[in-house]
């Protein structure tokens, strides 16, 4: 059994006249892999992230979608992520008034009581923090912060891997996590991503860009278009975007 098994996703905006978006995607990922998403922009690549994560907005007509079994689409999105969901926001959001490091505790130990687990102990959570932290060279200054004010956009983007980091998520959305990024930034992000990378662990990467595909190879390819898939493969296919574009897969569902 797939950990994350979507079947004949069909979704629109909510709304009364809202516009179809996904119209049949079907997609299985398995622990430990890597699954890039690449495709031209209005192909349905964020809102896939965002129904997985359960965002409102985006009403489900048709399909399934399944985590270990489990009807993702049935459940909230703390229970979401409380399953081990996490998504990596393409711009992720300023919050003012919240320092990072009550933000990270908080969404632990809120996560750990809804899986009924004991809340971490200050002492335990300063030192996974400090650990993480310095491997994405987030200094104690930015965790003092309110969350991501005043952070640059590799800052923003190191803090996203920050928290996952911290969360030990199950099944990491990736929303163009490069977007933004100079080189020297896509570096350290994909080193944190990379250390993640785990037997239990699922990721999609969503991208438009070879280059991300780089520093976080993955497992498979697909290509993305009008709301479905119409093209898989192996890590060359990126490539071959790369090279092509996306102009044969966009007369194909013409």
């Amino acid at each position: 059994m797939a950990m994350l098994d979507i079947d004949n996703l069909h979704a629109k905006i909510d709304g009364e006249h809202g516009k179809e978006i996904l119209k049949g995607l079907s997609l299985k990922v398995n622990p430990g892999e890597v699954h890039a998403i690449m495709g031209p922009n209005g192909s349905g690549k964020s809102t896939l992230s965002y129904i997985l994560a359960g965002k409102e907005d985006y009403e489900v007509t048709d399909g399934s979608v399944t985590l270990d079994g489990e009807d993702l689409l049935e459940m909230e999105i703390d229970e979401r992520a409380a399953k081990g969901v996490f998504l990596a926001f393409q711009y992720p959001v300023e919050v003012p008034g919240v320092a990072t490091m009550t933000f990270l505790r908080a969404s632990l130990n809120a996560q750990r009581k809804k899986r009924g687990e004991a809340e971490i102990s200050t002492p335990d959570f300063l030192r996974l923090v400090k650990d993480k932290a310095a491997h994405l060279g987030i200094n104690q200054d930015m965790l003092k912060r309110g969350v991501n004010v005043g952070f640059s956009g590799g800052e923003k983007k190191r803090a996203e891997i920050l928290q996952m980091a911290i969360l030990e998520p199950k099944i990491c959305v990736l929303d163009e996590t490069d977007s933004g990024l100079d080189i020297d930034a896509l570096k350290v992000v994909s080193e944190g991503v990379n250390a993640l990378r785990s037997p239990d662990r699922a990721m999609i990467v969503i991208t438009h860009y070879q280059r991300l595909l780089n520093h976080i190879v993955p497992d498979f390819v697909h290509v993305m278009n009008k709301g479905r898939i119409v093209r898989s493969g192996g890590k060359e296919l990126a490539l071959e975007l790369e090279a092509n574009g996306y102009a044969e897969y966009q007369q194909d569902a013409a």
